[in-house]
């Protein structure tokens, strides 16, 4: 039945390639990470004797450079043409106001993204506000009892569980991708694939240290603003943003679970790859380098990533932009959202710009 539905939903959005749904399954995985992480660790009892795994993701793209030198420069070409895509740390001006600053983030643990620039980290210690796509972070708890209200878009609630959408086989490369990160599938079996397809992607180095109590970046930055009594706002509700995932068909999830069960390890390598390229401030080399290291076959059929990157990326770009207005306009505020929302032409750094501000990048 699912495979007849999946046909179904590939007459209407038709992709080139196996890999292309993975792409946007990785675009979305801030998303997905920061609304399902707290849910899924406080409703599964997960533990990882010892040390954490060690995080065994190798950058493709100098590979891919010798390799192959004309994807690479296609790569570097694509990302050119994208607005902005240059940079993770922006001031924001205005005359009359106090300057306000935006970072781009990734919603991971990994030590080196905790970092941050030694500008960012000396700007947020200095702002009097933080703004963050969802303070309802701050208390896992909460952030759980909030999707805990909202169950049919978390959770199958007509009876079924994953098994029942997924054949054997896949089902099983299900259980054993979850069991290397400490998660059994039994616990987790009615959640909805998108949750379930953000942690088969990633590293289990990473949900070690988030099953650990480690913070993601965002939360990191909140945690040092309540210490030093500082105004935290959110942007957006955890509800809005798991309705907007949601509002993809799940047929689409389904095939982006089955897509990421099988690029298996090679996922280490993409999440890898994506790190390196933020933390040299490459933001816009991510999804050409991703439509270049999945698997292609045709050429690219852009209609079905455009109704993507208008629900999850596009609206709530405008959506952030609109609700900091008025936080802008007292200054001295320090914004801090996944790196995905940064570049582009409808993307929070022009769309900041359309609202009267001079948006320029800050290095170092």
């Amino acid at each position: 039945m699912i495979a007849h539905s999946l046909d179904r939903f590939r007459q209407h959005i038709p992709f080139s390639s196996p890999g292309e749904l993975v792409l946007w399954l990785i675009a979305a995985l801030h998303i997905a990470l920061l609304v399902a992480t707290a849910f899924v660790l406080l409703s599964v009892s997960t533990a990882h004797a010892g040390e954490p795994p060690a995080c065994t993701g190798k950058n493709l793209l100098p590979s891919l450079q010798r390799s192959d030198p004309a994807a690479y420069e296609k790569i570097v070409t694509e990302a050119a043409k994208n607005p902005n895509g240059k940079g993770i740390f922006w001031r924001i001006e205005k005359e009359g106001v106090s300057p306000s600053y935006l970072l781009g983030t990734m919603h991971v643990t990994d030590p080196r993204v905790l970092t941050m620039p030694d500008s960012a980290r000396k700007t947020a210690a200095a702002v009097s506000t933080i703004i963050i796509e969802s303070d309802e972070i701050l208390d896992e708890k909460k952030a759980a009892a909030a999707m805990l209200m909202h169950p049919e878009l978390t959770m199958f609630t007509d009876g079924t569980t994953i098994r029942d959408h997924l054949s054997a086989e896949d089902a099983d490369k299900l259980e054993a991708g979850l069991k290397a990160r400490g998660l059994p599938l039994a616990a987790v079996a009615r959640m909805k694939p998108w949750i379930l397809s953000s942690f088969v992607a990633l590293p289990a180095c990473e949900i070690a240290r988030k099953t650990a109590g480690a913070s993601f970046l965002d939360k990191h930055i909140v945690e040092d603003a309540i210490k030093a009594g500082k105004k935290v706002v959110g942007l957006e509700t955890l509800a809005e943003q798991l309705q907007a995932m949601a509002d993809l068909p799940v047929e689409f999830h389904l095939q982006a679970l089955i897509e990421t069960l099988e690029l298996g390890d090679k996922m280490n390598d993409i999440i890898e790859t994506m790190t390196t390229l933020y933390l040299s401030g490459d933001v816009g080399m991510t999804m050409p380098m991703l439509e270049a290291v999945a698997p292609s076959e045709a050429s690219k059929d852009e209609s079905g990533y455009a109704a993507f990157e208008k629900r999850i990326v596009t609206d709530r770009n405008k959506v952030m932009a609109e609700r900091a207005a008025p936080l802008l306009a007292e200054g001295n505020a320090f914004i801090a959202v996944g790196a995905l929302h940064i570049p582009g032409a409808e993307g929070l750094v022009e769309l900041l710009r359309k609202q009267g501000f001079t948006v320029t990048v800050v290095n170092g």
